[in-house]
């Protein structure tokens, strides 16, 4: 999350038509069928003096069982300065992924880190894993006259995963970033200004009325621990949009690869309600 963004690398966009249904819920609508068990990749981005892509792994069945990013050893090094910008760095999905509840992704890269300060301000990767589509996402502008109606418009709490609370308490529409929306993050995860030591974190984002994109936020320093972590992923009560839903979020290093794997694994099929 940041005030301001620059894009610095684009793919092919690939979005996801949707239906707006009774309710405030949404369900996918002319998305193709995938076919056959493998593992596919989005476009490769250059990332610093390395690389990047989206992937989805299918079952035999055709069905998501992962979704996530790998970056290449050399993207940790040769990334730009981008001090209160952030640098982003959009991922396309596969074709393959059509049937997860993703519409696209974005790896962003902040080399002072964000606020608040104590909490996120060590330099690091937000990784966004976005719900809403991309026209969707560009509209969320500060200059438009109903950026504050839609920043105070939230979910019912029974679309939200449990714990999640706005980063800055009431204080809503001042922290949702352009092109992003409002930050959430789980107070279970002690993130109090000062004592928390940041390595992961999980945060969720909405915008007028809909929980709109997961985000794994990862530090540079603990990536080049190559770490090997698994979490599960706080599921809400009902959901907004028909899809693959993911329930782990897992940070590793592919020694064969020589890549960082960000995975949204566990895929679960979900009804709209």
């Amino acid at each position: 999350m940041r005030p301001r963004r620059r894009f610095l690398s684009a793919g092919l966009i690939v979005a996801c038509a949707t239906l707006t249904m009774a309710g405030g819920t949404h369900a996918p609508v002319d998305r193709p069928a995938a076919v056959g068990a493998g593992v596919f990749d989005g476009p490769t981005v250059r990332v610093g003096d390395g690389t990047a892509h989206s992937f989805v792994t299918l079952d035999a069945a055709g069905n998501p069982t992962e979704v996530g990013m790998r970056l290449s050893e050399g993207a940790m090094d040769g990334l730009p300065a981008t001090h209160d910008d952030v640098a982003t760095f959009e991922l396309d999905l596969p074709d393959e992924a059509a049937a997860t509840v993703f519409d696209h992704t974005t790896l962003d890269w902040n080399d002072h880190g964000h606020g608040p300060s104590g909490m996120f301000d060590k330099p690091h990767f937000d990784t966004h894993f976005y719900m809403a589509d991309k026209a969707e996402v560009a509209e969320i502008d500060p200059a438009s006259p109903d950026f504050e109606a839609k920043g105070l418009r939230l979910p019912d709490p029974r679309y939200l995963p449990p714990d999640y609370f706005p980063m800055l308490g009431p204080k809503l529409v001042p922290q949702a970033s352009p092109a992003m929306g409002v930050h959430w993050f789980d107070v279970a995860d002690g993130v109090i200004p000062g004592p928390y030591q940041f390595t992961l974190a999980f945060l969720n984002g909405t915008w007028d009325g809909d929980y709109t994109f997961m985000e794994p936020m990862v530090t540079r320093e603990w990536l080049l621990t190559k770490p090997n972590t698994v979490r599960s992923i706080k599921q809400p009560q009902a959901y907004q949009r028909s899809g693959y839903y993911p329930t782990t979020v897992a940070v590793t290093f592919d020694d064969t690869a020589d890549e960082y794997v960000i995975t949204m694994g566990g895929m679960v099929l979900r009804q709209a309600s």
